[in-house]
């Protein structure tokens, strides 16, 4: 297959394209640039994108001694994952670009573009195992655990499940990419991971919307409407939080106060005790189905469900209502915003996932 392999400048997506050399396939190594301002040096492993990871990649590709390019993608990136982030937030929601990212970057603009230009298939550094079924190609966690992605490929799709290849899925720990890496001569085999949102390289989250959104003061409230302080922007907030919300004096009861849920409209900041943020049942919309095999109708049992790139998963019932998932919890879970994804499993298996738009407290159920 003619194959075009996603090259970040990272340990992870040079070995998978020397993976899919060595499986035989044509590759050709592509960087996409996301940032109009990258910076020449990213700091430690905050931050991705830079120039020199570009180097990085290039230098990747040469001892691989496949073709490379830059691809710059920064427009499609700022208008459908930076954007999004900071309108999602201005809604009250917390979204996750990394997702975001996935779906409409490495899995839309990437591989629809190569698909143009003849290409079978894109390759990535994801951690993640494509395996095949009686009805296609099929989605499974990768097998190192700790490494696990995917949680935020779940939105890709069938279609383009069909045109990627994960080389690094049946790996069973990082340390074993680094030695691979190492061994072919990868000088990239050390280079510390990127983490945190990649185009907030300092970490400041509620900086960067304030510099989006610009401050917009207001109050934080108990849920019995007692101010406590204020803040300069409700969408710097995100449900569960406790740091960072400068109240000026305690709740009346004394015990630690958690963000419960942000109002855009009254630009308020709820916050109140950590039992308000246990729920147990979950919707989601904008419902990406992979398993064309298996349909949740009126429910099914045995499943579990993941809300964070790296949660726990939780046992639950889940059945579409209306076109929206619902998720019955087996245990509650504790802070969730709207916004986040949910995403659905059998075993190992990835069924698909949805955006929360809502969810119950204990002895609260959403309405069926």
């Amino acid at each position: 297959m003619k194959v075009l392999a996603a090259l970040s400048g990272g340990v992870d997506s040079a070995v998978a394209a020397a993976r899919a050399v060595d499986a035989g396939h044509e590759v050709v190594g592509v960087h996409m640039a996301l940032s109009r301002s990258r910076a020449q040096h990213r700091t430690g492993s905050r931050g991705c994108c830079s120039i020199e990871d570009a180097s990085d990649a290039r230098r990747a590709a040469d001892v691989l001694g496949i073709p490379y390019y830059v691809w710059d993608l920064s427009e499609e990136f700022e208008e459908t994952v930076v954007a999004d982030f900071v309108s999602e937030y201005e809604a009250g929601r917390t979204p996750n670009p990394c997702v975001r990212c996935n779906e409409h970057i490495k899995f839309a603009a990437l591989l629809d573009r190569g698909l143009a230009l003849g290409f079978d298939a894109v390759a990535t550094g994801h951690y993640a195992r494509i395996v095949p079924g009686p009805d296609g190609p099929q989605l499974h966690r990768s097998n190192d655990s700790a490494k696990d992605q995917s949680y935020v490929l779940a939105v890709m799709g069938p279609e383009r499940l069909a045109r990627s290849l994960f080389p690094l899925g049946d790996v069973t720990s990082k340390e074993e990419v680094r030695a691979e890496a190492a061994a072919r001569g990868l000088s990239v085999s050390a280079k510390p991971d990127s983490y945190d949102i990649c185009f907030v390289a300092d970490g400041d989250t509620r900086g960067f919307l304030r510099d989006r959104l610009g401050s917009r003061a207001g109050e934080i409230v108990d849920t019995d409407g007692v101010v406590l302080g204020e803040h300069d922007g409700f969408f710097g907030y995100t449900v569960g939080q406790r740091k960072g919300l400068g109240i000026g004096r305690p709740a009346d009861d004394g015990a630690p106060r958690y963000v419960v849920a942000t109002e855009p409209a009254s630009n308020r900041v709820i916050v109140g005790p950590a039992a308000l943020l246990s729920v147990d049942e979950l919707r989601a919309n904008d419902v990406v189905w992979l398993a064309g095999d298996i349909d949740p109708g009126d429910g099914l049992d045995g499943l579990t469900v993941q809300v964070r790139a790296h949660g726990t998963p939780v046992g639950a019932r889940v059945r579409r209502v209306e076109g929206e998932l619902v998720a019955r919890l087996e245990e509650p879970i504790r802070g969730i915003a709207n916004g986040q994804s949910l995403v659905v499993y059998a075993d190992t298996r990835v069924l698909g996932q949805g955006s929360i738009s809502a969810s119950a407290r204990l002895g609260d159920r959403l309405a069926h």
